[in-house]
């Protein structure tokens, strides 16, 4: 009897040791899986980047295009002004010519006054021409620097074609994200809100393209803007906004950022940069980076004024 639960002792041991090798083998399974999951993420990053590099090449392209077409027009302007000048001169010359001879035949007074005038404003003719040349050369001077940079910019891009796939932070220096694009996408969150939404946007104007009457009432709204009650617009939405139990509206003088939290689940932050169209841009999902700006977030809404 013994020696059968000694027996059966053994053999529950193997079946626990055989679990657990299991177990290890599942575990380092799930691992591979998600190095593969990382390695596909990865992929596809390096096929944005590539794509979004032969985005700039085939702009570059176009402005040289552009570049070359602007000075074949200057060069066939300043062609045809050159042209015009010597004739000008040409004309000039004669009549000069003829002054000597009418002169010389003592011919009536008249007719010298009136050829004087008339060499007057062929003069006048030929100054009005200089000054447009002059003009002329000063745009082509120009245009071939512009064209010396992007040709800078092109060669630099041909010689070091990876540069743009190596690096995965964006330079928003000069990046242009246009302000209509930027309430396209808070439109598109604010589709997905359920409970709670907090929008901060340069001026009360910016909230009609929004459409918050589309929303459910169930969503809260905490909503900081410019404000000025003054002006019969303003006034006018702001009676619109406040008539809504779901809607709290206030004034925000910093009319310098676009921002939407969606259930605190969801942010959109965008800061206008030193040009119209030149946004500093990023959204995400990701708990750790909203809890980390949440501060900024609170602060349009804190900093403004109850109405």
């Amino acid at each position: 009897m013994k020696n059968d639960i000694n027996t059966k002792d053994d053999q529950l041991k193997q079946f626990n040791n055989s679990i657990s090798t299991f177990e290890k083998k599942f575990e380092s399974i799930k691992e591979l899986e998600k190095q593969i999951e990382s390695k596909s993420n990865l992929v596809q990053v390096l096929q944005e980047s590539i794509k979004l590099k032969d985005n700039q090449l085939e702009t570059v392209k176009d402005s040289l295009r552009m570049k070359d077409e602007q000075i074949n027009m200057l060069e066939s302007s300043l062609k045809s002004k050159d042209g015009k000048i010597e004739t000008l001169d040409k004309t000039l010359k004669l009549q000069k010519d003829q002054m000597e001879s009418l002169s010389s035949q003592s011919v009536d007074q008249n007719i010298l006054d009136q050829k004087e005038k008339e060499i007057s404003n062929l003069n006048e003719q030929i100054d009005n021409y200089k000054n447009q040349v002059n003009v002329l050369t000063e745009e082509l001077t120009k245009a071939d620097e512009d064209f010396e940079k992007i040709e800078s910019e092109y060669d630099k891009l041909k010689q070091n074609p990876d540069n743009a796939a190596d690096s995965k932070i964006m330079d928003f220096t000069i990046k242009e994200i246009t302000r209509e694009e930027i309430i396209n996408e808070m439109k598109n969150i604010l589709k997905e809100s359920t409970h709670s939404v907090t929008i901060a946007v340069p001026k009360i104007d910016d909230l009609q393209e929004l459409q918050l009457y589309e929303l459910r009432s169930s969503v809260n709204m905490k909503i900081s803007c410019e404000i000025n009650a003054a002006l019969e617009g303003h006034a006018e939405l702001l009676d619109e906004y406040e008539s809504l139990d779901n809607i709290s509206l206030r004034h925000f003088e910093g009319a310098d950022r676009y921002i939407i939290n969606r259930d605190g689940e969801e942010l959109l932050i965008a800061i206008k940069g030193s040009h119209e169209n030149n946004h500093l841009v990023f959204k995400t999902k990701d708990p750790s980076h909203i809890k980390f700006l949440s501060s900024l977030v609170m602060e349009s809404w804190l900093r403004s004024k109850k109405l």
